[in-house]
């Protein structure tokens, strides 16, 4: 099975944290639309198995209409094979998600809310620049339970200056209101945001990396407590609420992705269309797809499937590692692992399947890299 990620490329204002690509004007966003659909039917070809997983990120696509919504989806349908339960997931800022709003997004195929909260605090909110206040933080996610039973949040943890207290806060609001899943990220200083800037110039107190870490801990912790299992590094669901769109992610299941910016995978090579929304849209006019393509070696495929199933709780599996890359890379990852074994930053079962041990999630990212092989 594989996937479907559309990219809207527009926001109200910019978040002084992001680093994705978007545009704070709208001016061409009906075109845009056209142009997506356009992307959807010249690259038809490119998916030969049935979509489980539809995904509108951004950029902010809780700004499209009902009826823009609807003709990508229309589009997605007259050129692809969609399972009958497929996960079709919108991306919603809080400040959207007016009870009118929710309502039409109630009538299209969406099945799925993703809302944007990051903090349920106002001067975090306003540290990020996020379009959305408290108030609008707790309302969105009322009003949208209305409507949609399966919603996730994403929360930001290691907020300079953030208190255990106040983290710990942000997720009572998580149990209060019972949400099935939540996406929690630490907050990161990406080259040539407003955030770099700020911190640079010492504006805003520098990310502190053992906040982080007390942050993601406690998180953990009483995510366990409250049921919510921890299938992925960032990720935790109650049973039956599992992300379709993160697991084919993090898998390694492919994607197709369409609009500026957006990346594609299909297991042997990865690429990605031009990040400039007039370049975008006057390419795919001409009917020309403005893509780069890198194709992985199977070394790059081997780090990848390092890299993201250590972050799941399926973990990297010896048996399949040979199976899909044969024993060398077997051998050389047993070998890798002995002084990670040592540590105890890993552990391995009866199953020869890899896991970080509990006590090192958040230093999985580097755990992976010790892990990684450079050359044949």
């Amino acid at each position: 099975m594989s996937g479907i990620y559309i990219h809207i490329p527009f926001c109200k204002q910019a978040c002084h944290y992001c680093d994705f690509h978007f545009s704070t004007t709208r001016k061409h966003q009906s075109r845009m639309i056209n142009a997506i659909c356009q992307e959807l039917k010249l690259r038809n070809n490119e998916i030969n198995t049935s979509i489980n997983t539809i995904y509108f990120g951004g950029g902010t696509p809780s700004l499209l209409s009902k009826t823009e919504i609807d003709l990508i989806l229309q589009t997605i349908h007259a050129n692809f094979e969609v399972n009958l339960d497929a996960e079709i997931t919108l991306e919603a800022n809080p400040d959207d998600l007016s009870q009118d709003y929710l309502k039409e997004l109630a009538s299209t195929e969406i099945n799925r809310l993703s809302i944007g909260v990051q903090s349920f605090f106002e001067d975090d909110l306003k540290l990020m620049n996020r379009a959305h206040n408290a108030k609008e933080a707790i309302t969105s996610v009322e009003v949208a339970q209305t409507y949609f039973e399966n919603i996730s949040i994403d929360l930001i943890y290691g907020i300079p200056e953030m208190s255990t207290q106040k983290w710990q806060a942000n997720l009572a609001q998580v149990f209060k209101f019972d949400i099935p899943h939540v996406s929690c990220y630490a907050l990161t200083v990406e080259p040539n945001t407003a955030l770099e800037r700020f911190i640079a110039k010492e504006v805003i107190a520098p990310v502190n990396d053992d906040l982080a870490r007390k942050h993601y801990d406690v998180l953990q912790t009483q995510m366990r407590e409250k049921g919510y299992e921890n299938y992925e590094f960032s990720n935790f669901g109650k049973p039956d609420f599992f992300s379709q769109n993160n697991m084919a992610y993090w898998t390694g299941k492919p994607y197709l992705g369409i609009g500026p910016s957006a990346h594609s995978f299909n297991g042997y090579q990865r690429s990605w269309s031009v990040k400039h929304n007039i370049k975008y849209l006057k390419a795919i006019e001409a009917k020309q797809l403005p893509l780069e393509v890198e194709h992985l070696t199977t070394t790059d495929r081997f780090n990848e499937y390092i890299m993201t199933r250590l972050r799941t709780k399926f973990g990297v599996d010896l048996n399949e590692v040979e199976a899909k890359f044969g024993l060398t890379y077997r051998a050389y990852l047993t070998e890798q692992l002995q002084a990670l074994l040592k540590d105890q930053l890993v552990c391995i079962n009866s199953n020869e399947v890899i896991h970080v041990t509990e006590n090192n999630q958040f230093l999985t990212d580097g755990i992976s890299a010790e892990l990684f092989k450079l050359n044949l």
